[in-house]
């Protein structure tokens, strides 16, 4: 992930679920960013094909606005490409959540 020092200062003070909002919403927009360049597409390229403006898709792609699913759908759509995966629902967690409930105190 693309950080700064400020943004590690600021997640340090942070709950954990907050802290890994953040951090999905950069990983995000990382990703966009990544699918954009890759594609040799500029913001301002990819804001007409959203039907968007610029200074939407720079917010986007800043990693702090918290995009929709309907909206990360849209862009996945535009872009030809996933922007997030779910994992299949046949995956096998490496833990299991009984043992992980009797451990706690």
């Amino acid at each position: 992930m693309k950080t700064n020092k400020i943004m590690d200062e600021i997640r340090s003070t942070i709950s954990p679920e907050m802290k890994l909002q953040m951090e999905l919403s950069v990983a995000i927009a990382n990703r966009i960013y990544d699918i954009l360049e890759a594609k040799g597409m500029s913001q301002k390229e990819f804001a007409g094909l959203m039907g968007k403006t610029e200074t939407e898709v720079s917010r986007w792609l800043s990693g702090t606005h918290n995009l929709t699913l309907a909206t990360i759908c849209k862009i996945s759509a535009a872009l030809g490409q996933d922007v997030i995966k779910v994992v299949d629902s046949s995956y096998e967690p490496a833990y299991e959540l009984e043992s992980m409930v009797a451990a706690e105190p």
